[in-house]
């Protein structure tokens, strides 16, 4: 059993809410902070329909918790956040926050489709799914989660953003897995939904999925690319004319923040590169700059 017990109703979003949220400890995720995002550019009816659904899935997984120790509730939250992050709709917000009932918990969609709608069943179903999608070979999951994936985008892309969405967030807290299933997960996350969300346009995505792919599969390359990334890179320099004036632009789309750190498909490009035999990490600049041009920066 978890050690606060399921958030009980209350009449409005508004009041009283971070009482009604397991304690967390300092940094977790609360629902005040997701509805005080949602709250940026959804009315408030759409809010407190957010919140409802909050309320109904902690109450579904009470006692449940992840391999991490903590309340259930918190990944579901998590994953409304990435969502929440790029301004997704309130019905897809909702979704997120039930996307793991029907699997995980005696709910059914029928109860779902009575409680917030037909729309927001369909979209956890989707979503459940997808994760009951089981394979005989890495080739077929290949081909197969693609067909599957497509076929689930062509009835609503949303079902396709919540389930990457989902992946972010169990990517990110992989650590509490042994190493073989966090290499497992990896893999499957770098040969599937790296692939599909870079299909989608969903850049960040892409490369926070293939950075933490990266991460477990290859620690020690990734660690010692990283650290040497940190002390000596330096972002690209390239000309470009503007008004009949050669300029120099450093950085562009490739670097990260004002640091202009490099993408970390670069990471991938040096450990193929810059780590193999008779190379030293030390070029690391070169193969930087490099997997620069080519990724279009």
């Amino acid at each position: 059993m978890p050690t606060t017990p399921a958030p009980t109703r209350r009449a409005s979003p508004q009041t009283e809410i971070t009482q009604d949220v397991p304690a967390a400890s300092e940094g977790r995720l609360l629902i005040s902070d997701l509805l005080g995002i949602v709250e940026q550019y959804l009315d408030s009816q759409e809010v407190k329909a957010i919140y409802e659904a909050y309320l109904f899935g902690a109450e579904a997984h009470e006692g449940q918790v992840r391999h991490s120790g903590e309340a259930y509730i918190f990944h579901p939250l998590s994953v409304a956040r990435i969502l929440a992050d790029i301004r997704l709709d309130s019905r897809s917000i909702m979704a997120a926050l039930l996307h793991d009932v029907i699997e995980d918990t005696p709910t059914a969609k029928g109860e779902l489709s009575t409680r917030f709608g037909k729309d927001v069943a369909q979209l956890v179903d989707g979503v459940s799914k997808i994760d009951q999608i089981e394979f005989e070979s890495r080739e077929h999951a290949e081909a197969e989660n693609f067909r599957k994936m497509l076929l689930a985008m062509a009835q609503d892309i949303r079902v396709i953003l919540i389930k990457l969405a989902d992946r972010i967030h169990n990517m990110r807290t992989l650590g509490a897995l042994k190493a073989d299933k966090r290499k497992r997960i990896a893999t499957q996350t770098l040969d599937i939904f790296a692939p599909i969300a870079n299909r989608l346009g969903m850049r960040m995505w892409t490369q926070e999925l293939e950075d933490l792919s990266f991460c477990n599969l290859y620690p020690k390359r990734y660690n010692t690319i990283r650290k040497e990334l940190d002390t000596s890179w330096q972002p690209p320099r390239y000309y470009r004319k503007d008004h009949g004036q050669d300029r120099v632009r450093t950085g562009g789309s490739g670097s990260r923040g004002s640091g202009g750190r490099p993408r970390e498909k670069y990471l991938q490009c040096l450990s193929q590169d810059a780590l193999a035999p008779g190379a030293h990490v030390r070029d690391a600049r070169y193969f930087c700059d490099s997997c620069h041009r080519a990724h279009g920066g």
